[in-house]
């Protein structure tokens, strides 16, 4: 069941979440194969911890890994991935079911691959959903800035 606060801000976008049976789409993967696309066009969050102690969500394209020297060149220091129960407290979501939407408490960065593809699926804070939509949808709901971390 999507989350509430994950709906209300889809039905405040006239958007409409994919759902399928529970713990099917936790990965890029699974995620593309349950809804017929290609893996790149999964818009996978992943949280980092910088070394400033500061936490940031990254939307990237669910094909590509993060480039660590491009994180790093961007922010302006090493960050690493957040743990599954940082996550859970900084997004409240949990690893799999991450999304951008009703994320309050960090930044939120969009990786420019994504705007290689006409539509994108985000999870809706679940892992067994995906939002199509595109990305200038996902960019102005979520509030992300640009950036270019992946390899």
């Amino acid at each position: 069941m999507i989350p509430a606060n994950v709906q209300s801000i889809l039905d405040a976008n006239q958007l409409n979440a994919l759902t399928f049976e529970p713990g099917s789409t936790p990965t890029s993967e699974l995620a593309a194969a349950k809804i017929g696309c290609e893996v790149g066009q999964i818009a996978k969050s992943m949280l980092f911890k910088g070394k400033d102690g500061v936490f940031r969500l990254f939307l990237c394209p669910g094909d590509r890994r993060v480039d660590n020297k491009k994180l790093k060149n961007f922010l302006g220091f090493k960050a690493r991935m957040a743990s599954a129960d940082e996550t859970f407290e900084m997004t409240g979501f949990r690893p799999g079911g991450v999304c951008p939407f009703g994320v309050e408490k960090v930044d939120i960065f969009i990786d420019i691959g994504l705007s290689a593809y006409v539509m994108i699926y985000p999870a809706a804070g679940t892992d067994a959903s995906g939002v199509p939509m595109t990305f200038a949808q996902l960019k102005h709901i979520a509030n992300a800035s640009e950036c270019d971390v992946m390899a």
